[in-house]
């Protein structure tokens, strides 16, 4: 797995961003099966309430809801405990493992990630800190400001660029993003760089519009490299709870969306938007943004993600 940092500098970061999320999940649940030395319909309603609250979504509660309703007729005793290794299994098992190359060796080069989101999610920041990350491990990165439509988004990925020791290609305001992408590849296949990130423009206000945008830049880099983009990475906010459903819905309909950067989970008590989103729309949960630091972009894990949810289950 491609690894930026320590293990124990991600696991710090990673239980520190999810707190609010377990704290919040299990006080709760503490609450509601207090007293309790067994699995009946007051707790699996009570479970089911909280999972809403937590921003699972109410397809992906009903269906942990509706598999533990039949653990329970199937063995006819579930004690409390046992329904915690349940729960860790059920929501392992939602998430799906990403297929996406994890080790710098074994990506493609050049690697072409074409970054798709709403403004306001974090994606430029993501963008930058990715950039970051690869630089560490030696990779020569080259970024594409395609999002023209703002030039706060072109600056902030300039500054990003001179940060990460990133190249980045920029053409101003209003230019054609399409162009943009193209000089953007036609820059990385002449240095030789490793990565090639291209931001896009982050509006949802006529669907069809970016869907043929998106199209667009796509078919431009295939001229290019037919084979790319090896990745269509959707930022999402995770703080936003429902209207992250709503994007996603939105972008997944507008382009191939092959992974996602679910953000700002550290100010937030409902992480399990990342369970609801990863079930609702089959996509595989790539990175997670659990700080401001570079250190909390991390790769995620799903297996860390619920023993982390999990982690407080006693406290």
């Amino acid at each position: 797995m491609l690894t930026f940092f320590s293990y124990k500098a991600k696991k710090e970061a990673f239980d520190q961003g999810m707190a609010k999320t377990r704290r919040s999940f299990w006080t709760q649940f503490s609450k509601a099966v207090a007293g309790k030395s067994q699995v009946d319909d007051v707790v699996l309603d009570a479970l089911e309430e909280l999972l809403i609250a937590a921003d699972v979504g109410v397809a992906t509660t009903v269906k942990i809801i509706e598999r533990l309703e039949q653990r329970v007729a199937r063995d006819k005793y579930l004690t409390t405990t046992e329904l915690d290794q349940l729960l860790k299994e059920e929501m392992a098992e939602l998430l799906v493992a990403s297929n996406s190359p994890q080790v710098a060796d074994s990506l493609p080069i050049p690697y072409v990630i074409l970054v798709v989101g709403v403004n306001g999610v974090g994606k430029t920041t993501t963008i930058g800190k990715l950039a970051a990350q690869y630089r560490q491990i030696g990779q020569q990165v080259i970024l594409g400001a395609a999002d023209t439509f703002r030039a706060a988004a072109i600056d902030q990925l300039q500054q990003w660029g001179k940060r990460a020791g990133a190249v980045v290609v920029a053409c101003g305001r209003h230019k054609d993003p399409a162009a943009v992408a193209h000089e953007t590849i036609q820059e990385g296949l002449r240095v030789k760089a490793d990565v090639m990130i291209i931001d896009t423009a982050g509006r949802l206000h006529t669907k069809v519009h970016l869907m043929q945008e998106l199209a667009k830049i796509r078919r431009t880099i295939q001229k290019l490299i037919p084979e790319a983009p090896h990745e269509v990475l959707l930022v999402l906010d995770g703080s936003t709870g429902q209207n992250a459903f709503v994007q996603a819905e939105a972008f997944t309909k507008a382009t191939a969306v092959t992974a996602l950067a679910i953000t700002k989970l550290d100010g937030t008590a409902k992480g399990g938007v990342v369970l609801g989103i990863a079930d609702q729309f089959q996509v595989p949960v790539k990175y997670i943004g659990v700080g401001e630091g570079i250190t909390d972009l991390q790769v995620f894990d799903r297996h860390a993600f619920v023993e982390s949810l999990f982690a407080g289950r006693s406290a």
